[in-house]
């Protein structure tokens, strides 16, 4: 069971989620202006940091003029390690010639990132032909482990800019040529369609702590909330995000196109701009994007409702094909996904009154969420086992699924797991005992162990589909 601490903290949090659900049902809201709020004054922001202060340079991106649509970039200073020569990747990934292989060293230590901390009770029950072998691996020391995932320390050594219009910006000015490329993920928080953002305390420690277990660039997504945007606001805004990611990667390479260009003319970087603006708009290209971001190797990552908006981002990927080029989605994440149905299952009847949010709860979130004339419980943003969801499941990218012991919603995505398995789609499922709904992202239990190994089954998970030596990491 969870501790007296838990149960009490999540007494007092259900008191106030439900007095802030139900004033914004009370409040009219202008359902007609598309801009919207991607945080509350209520929330816990951390300020952006693009300088490798603690070892990750942090970035927020307005990409959408139209709307409240941000990101936020993690790049971890790992980015900052040179790459090793070009090596020829296993058959199974497909990849561009000029991609180049993850560090040695690094893919090799994480081999045994999780091996000591299987057997303590608290850990989870794995569901799925992937998930029983992930307990697998040599032992490693406790303090090789942590050290597994560095980069250099000398950044002093890279460019920092100086200069800047309007003050002095010493951010991280990569330079594109000879940059080590990592895998992206787009993370999705949580909240309840109404509250959460991308840069709120919680979320940004639990991005740190994910870009530095599996080695990738984050972008975490702040989407537009209920009930100031209601459905389909969320699930376009995570579809917006890729289209950009797929743009930036094409500005990047048009850029870099006519940096190459022969001809005895030489462009330089600020003409180079300007073409590139000239050419498609009012856009530019992301620096650390272009010189670190690999988009052939893209994973989703949702939690709690984030999980919705990411499984319906990786249904229109499917669908999209190679329109999204150079993006490719090869794995997903789903932690604790916000799923429900007409029809309840085992999980929503006994545990309807669970920690944090119960059932009751919810059902005022996905009201808030869903305009009043499309409101059903198997509306297809909320049940993903309803029929004519397309794409055919066996279409779907491998599918990871968190699940905790006393969370109501654990059954439905359950069900969903092994539907894909079912169409041969690896689709394991990490159960955590003694887990309660958001046990490895909400700001009391970020910092348990419950949570810090979560993170670690996800990063053993993902490197399968991100390292260009997976075939180490297939248990």
């Amino acid at each position: 069971m969870p501790s007296v601490a838990v149960k009490l903290y999540s007494v007092f949090f259900k008191l106030l989620l439900k007095h802030r659900l139900q004033n914004r049902i009370q409040t009219q809201h202008d359902d007609s202006d598309p801009f919207g709020v991607t945080t509350r004054p209520e929330e816990s922001v951390a300020a952006p940091n693009p300088s490798f202060a603690d070892g990750f340079a942090t970035k927020d991106i307005h990409i959408d003029a139209f709307t409240s649509l941000s990101v936020r970039i993690f790049l971890p200073e790992s980015a900052l390690n040179p790459p090793e020569p070009d090596s020829r990747p296993p058959s199974r990934i497909k990849s561009k010639s000029n991609l180049k292989r993850l560090d040695l060293d690094q893919n090799d230590n994480t081999t045994g990132l999780i091996a000591n901390r299987h057997n303590q009770s608290w850990r989870r029950n794995s569901v799925g032909p992937s998930a029983t072998n992930i307990i697998t691996g040599s032992s490693l020391r406790e303090e090789s482990r942590r050290n597994s995932y560095g980069g250099s320390n000398d950044v002093e050594a890279f460019n920092f800019k100086s200069d800047g219009v309007g003050g002095v910006y010493r951010g991280y000015s990569p330079s594109v040529d000879n940059s080590r490329k990592l895998p992206i993920m787009l993370q999705f928080h949580g909240g309840g369609w109404v509250s959460g953002s991308k840069d709120s305390v919680a979320n940004d420690l639990f991005c740190r702590r994910i870009a530095r277990f599996c080695d990738v660039i984050v972008v975490a997504v702040g989407y537009r909330l209920a009930p100031e945007n209601r459905y389909p606001a969320a699930f376009e805004d995570g579809m917006k995000v890729l289209n950009w990611l797929a743009k930036q990667a094409n500005l990047a390479e048009c850029s870099k196109s006519m940096g190459n260009a022969k001809g005895g003319t030489e462009f330089k970087k600020a003409d180079l701009q300007r073409h590139v603006v000239d050419a498609f708009g009012a856009s530019m290209v992301e620096p650390w994007l272009a010189a670190h971001g690999d988009p052939s190797r893209c994973i989703l990552l949702g939690v709690s409702c984030g999980a919705n908006i990411a499984d319906y981002v990786a249904r229109k990927a499917v669908e999209a094909g190679k329109l999204l080029d150079p993006v490719k989605v090869v794995a997903q994440v789903l932690m604790y996904p916000f799923f429900i149905g007409s029809v309840p299952t085992h999980s929503e009847i006994k545990l309807a009154n669970s920690y944090f949010y119960d059932k009751q709860m919810c059902m005022l979130a996905w009201k808030l969420f869903l305009p009043e004339e499309e409101f059903s419980l198997d509306h297809p943003a909320a049940n993903p086992l309803v029929p004519g969801r397309g794409p055919p499941l066996k279409l779907m990218p491998p599918t990871l699924t968190i699940v905790a012991e006393h969370d109501w919603m654990r059954d439905r995505a359950i069900a969903y797991s092994e539907e894909l398995r079912k169409v041969n789609v690896d689709a394991p499922v990490l159960e955590y005992k003694d887990a309660v709904h958001e046990f490895a992202t909400l700001d009391m239990l970020l910092k348990t162990p419950q949570a810090q190994a979560c993170a670690e089954d996800i990063a053993i998970w993902v490197k399968k589909y991100i390292s260009f030596r997976g075939h180490e990491f297939s248990y």
